[in-house]
């Protein structure tokens, strides 16, 4: 399978997984949205690695679909599976607890997870700042770009690049909250 192929393949997995989702800002975009700009954000910093970027486009289909491991193990490869088993959240946990392992589990990441996990707080960060929830209060924001610092402090050797548009986009998150 080419890489265009695989990526296509692995974008249209995902839509189909996410079809019915929303993301929870007050536009109720598509979830879709953010796998692909995870991703992107990755290709454009200049992540070549294929198995990378599709496991980017998947990261969020095992935790919130009906997706199994074997699944994505089947149709896109083991290596694409490790990478989305080390963004996995173990949904059966209370809220609070995944945070908290998450925060903890930043520091034994591969360096393929690492990238994704950047660019997914990345993006996330983007998102609240740009259309944040419309049920989150300033002090709810606030606390989401403190525990988003905190995953990734907790990171080892963190890409120098993602790591700077993280800290950019945090600045500017805490900025326009505090203007308001």
């Amino acid at each position: 399978m080419s890489e265009s192929h695989k990526l296509l393949k692995a974008t249209h997995f995902a839509a189909e997984k996410h079809r019915n989702q929303r993301r929870k800002d007050a536009a109720e975009t598509p979830y879709i949205n953010h796998p692909i700009a995870v991703a992107e954000t990755l290709r454009i910093h200049g992540v070549m690695d294929e198995d990378i970027l599709v496991a980017a486009l998947l990261h969020d289909t095992i935790e919130d679909t009906d997706t199994t491991a074997r699944e994505i193990s089947e149709v896109f490869g083991k290596g694409v599976l490790e990478l989305v088993l080390e963004m996995t959240d173990d949904k059966s946990l209370p809220k609070l607890q995944r945070k908290e392992l998450q925060m903890e589990h930043a520091s034994q990441l591969s360096k393929g997870a690492r990238l994704i996990k950047l660019s997914d707080k990345i993006c996330n960060v983007r998102d609240i700042t740009h259309s944040p929830p419309s049920n989150w209060p300033l002090e709810r924001l606030l606390q989401y770009v403190d525990w988003c610092e905190a995953v990734v402090e907790n990171m080892n050797e963190a890409d120098a690049a993602l790591k700077a548009l993280f800290e950019q986009v945090c600045k500017e998150a805490r900025e326009q909250f505090n203007h308001h």
